[in-house]
């Protein structure tokens, strides 16, 4: 009777889940994943480095870094060995001529760049890119050093977080994926257990009673990108943390909690806003990728409801794919954006082409959905 029981149960949930996953195929012309990720790469394949420097010695940037990850994630899921080769290419002059171009291993914004050579490693097996991607996980728990330390630091690290800490919602994509990566790469559960705790006490600080997020004390707005960091990241996290993981549950109730919030802010077209529950806000695409993202790793994990969430995915990747020119840019990104103090500050802030913090979600959506 028992395992009746057991066998009808299985069955009906893998009945859902091949029902929810058919939504994710039979795309119009020109829409599906196959078709977006290999524009997008390439175009990305032919970019310069977006380097910055802010007053400060030039660099790879994070928003680069994220849309190199989901460039290799979509190359690894279309087995496009070609398309790997050329950008681990891209990567090589780092450890020479370009060498100067690597950030400084002391904020969360630069040692994110340790989750590339990671996953090159993964291609390659080159002891040099896995040696550089533990050294940028290690440090981010490490001695604090170089001119970015706060008092704070000290107080972080000595209670067992990141010495990098700030409690900035974006921190929970950018520490997450590098130390998602190191565990990936090690088997070392150190780096997976210590993102998790990291995680809970972002959660713990942040997290709002509806779900969603602040973008920072003093800045009581939600908004988009801000809290797409956060989906994204608990996503990524999710992904990798082992089932006996203690803050899985604290973290799963943090996500399916902002979930369901974020589902009932979807426009009728299936974009996101600029800031999430203002409907004058204009439709924003960084953070509507990023949602989608998250929605579909959770549909395809199982975490969330198959039918609601693979609906509202498909209607965002759809409509997110609109907002992508001739060039394989995609516009109307928000620019990168500090914490403001009023709501017309957000709805100022000017919408960008081809910038690497839209296109990087529509990289992780593409791989996502081929997963």
């Amino acid at each position: 009777m028992k395992s009746t029981l057991l066998f009808s149960v299985l069955l009906t949930f893998t009945l859902s889940l091949v029902k929810a996953q058919a939504v994710f195929k039979n795309w119009p012309e020109g829409s599906s994943p196959q078709e977006i990720g290999k524009r997008v790469t390439e175009r990305f394949i032919l970019s310069p480095h977006g380097k910055y420097g802010s007053g400060a010695t030039p660099h790879i940037p994070y928003f680069e870094v994220c849309t190199w990850y989901g460039a290799l994630q979509f190359a690894e899921k279309t087995d496009n060995k070609g398309m790997i080769n050329k950008l681990t290419e891209r990567f090589m002059p780092l450890f020479d001529t370009e060498a100067t171009l690597l950030p400084v291993p002391d904020h969360v914004d630069y040692n994110v760049f340790g989750s590339i050579p990671f996953e090159l490693y993964k291609h390659t097996k080159d002891e040099r890119l896995f040696n550089m991607g533990k050294m940028y996980a290690d440090t981010q728990w490490g001695q604090p050093a170089g001119p970015r330390i706060t008092p704070n630091s000290y107080e972080w690290q000595h209670k067992g977080y990141s010495w990098q800490t700030r409690l900035w919602i974006d921190d929970m994509y950018m520490i997450t994926l590098v130390q998602a990566q190191a565990y990936r790469a090690t088997g070392d559960t150190t780096y997976i257990n210590r993102a998790a705790r990291e995680m809970v006490l972002y959660l713990d600080s942040l997290q709002k009673p509806n779900g969603l997020f602040f973008h920072a004390p003093a800045s009581p707005f939600y908004w988009g990108r801000g809290n797409g960091w956060m989906a994204a990241g608990m996503a990524e996290l999710l992904k990798a943390l082992p089932k006996n993981n203690p803050d899985r549950p604290r973290i799963m109730n943090g996500y399916k909690t902002m979930m369901a919030s974020l589902i009932k802010f979807q426009t009728g077209d299936g974009m996101w806003r600029q800031l999430i529950d203002d409907t004058e806000s204009w439709k924003e695409t960084s953070c509507t990728g990023m949602f989608a993202f998250a929605m579909i790793t959770g549909v395809k994990n199982g975490w969330l409801d198959k039918k609601k969430y693979s609906t509202a995915a498909r209607k965002a990747w759809l409509a997110l794919i609109k907002y992508i020119n001739s060039e394989s840019e995609i516009t109307d990104v928000c620019e990168g954006t500090g914490a403001g103090n009023n709501r017309q500050y957000y709805l100022d802030r000017k919408r960008n082409t081809g910038d690497f913090h839209g296109q990087a979600p529509v990289l992780w959506c593409a791989a996502a959905l081929l997963q």
